[in-house]
């Protein structure tokens, strides 16, 4: 229900996506975690909402002017052209960045984790292969998530959701050996 509402549940959905890697963290081979509305719920959604933000921010600005600088007459073609130059630098940005900082910051609890871009791209190079595994996985699940709707005949919320816990456990494939407990 909260995946359908998600323009207003935006916060919970992430603070669950934490959950569902913090679970995965612990334990892979558990189920995702029981949906159970908190204030870490929406502690975790919040941080995360702001690093996703950050991350969308300087594409967002340019999404606009991009559309304006096409030699396209009808304005709605033109910023659909630029929504899609924006978004494959965007994507990329988010796929070498959050995927450590997920994992590290469900498995701290440590909001500034989410934040510290040194130590993602550190991960990455340190993990290439994993982080390579891990971010096909999501992209695939995101792909197979949005084609539920037409494709699959299931629905956006079930796609969502599947792509949600997809991304989840991949992330969590990253948490490295030897790093703190996870944050309760």
């Amino acid at each position: 229900m909260l995946v359908l509402l998600l323009p207003l549940t935006f916060i919970p959905v992430l603070g669950y996506a934490i959950a569902a890697t913090r679970a995965a963290e612990l334990d892979p081979s558990q189920g995702p975690p029981q949906w159970r509305l908190s204030a870490r719920l929406i502690y975790d959604g919040s941080w995360t909402t702001l690093a996703i933000a950050i991350t969308v921010a300087p594409f967002a600005i340019a999404w606009n002017p991009i559309a304006g600088a096409l030699p396209v007459s009808d304005p709605v073609i033109a910023h659909a052209i630029a929504l899609f130059i924006v978004a494959l630098p965007w994507g990329l940005l988010v796929l070498l960045l959050l995927p450590h900082a997920t994992a590290a910051y469900a498995s701290t609890g440590h909001f500034h984790d989410l934040f510290d871009v040194g130590a993602s791209l550190r991960g990455v190079r340190r993990d290439f292969a994993v982080w390579n595994t891990a971010a096909a996985a999501m992209v695939t699940a995101w792909v197979v998530g949005i084609a539920c709707v037409g494709l699959l005949c299931v629905g956006l919320v079930p796609g969502i959701f599947y792509a949600i816990l997809v991304s989840a456990h991949a992330a969590a494939a990253l948490h490295r050996q030897g790093s703190p407990a996870p944050a309760r």
